[in-house]
């Protein structure tokens, strides 16, 4: 998943797409939806799977290091 930073300074959206669900918790497809805020703070809500839950994280590392699974979930960056 690799970090996307943008020059300019506004609020972007993404979601995560799995093609393969390397845990078995979430699925494949669109699994997550989430925001980048003009900080760097990212902040991802889980759409699929049985326990869903929102995340707040200090900036795209995190997630790319727990949910990237080797490639496995991209970030599909919407803004």
């Amino acid at each position: 998943m690799p970090t996307h930073h943008h020059e300019e300074h506004t609020v972007r959206r993404f979601h995560l797409q799995r093609d393969t669900d390397v845990s078995g918790v979430s699925g494949t497809g669109r699994v997550a939806e989430g925001v980048e805020f003009t900080d760097g703070t990212v902040v991802i809500h889980w759409i699929a799977g049985e326990h869903r839950s929102t995340v707040v994280w200090a900036d795209m590392a995190g997630p790319e290091a727990i949910h990237g699974h080797g490639g496995a979930t991209q970030i599909v960056w919407e803004d």
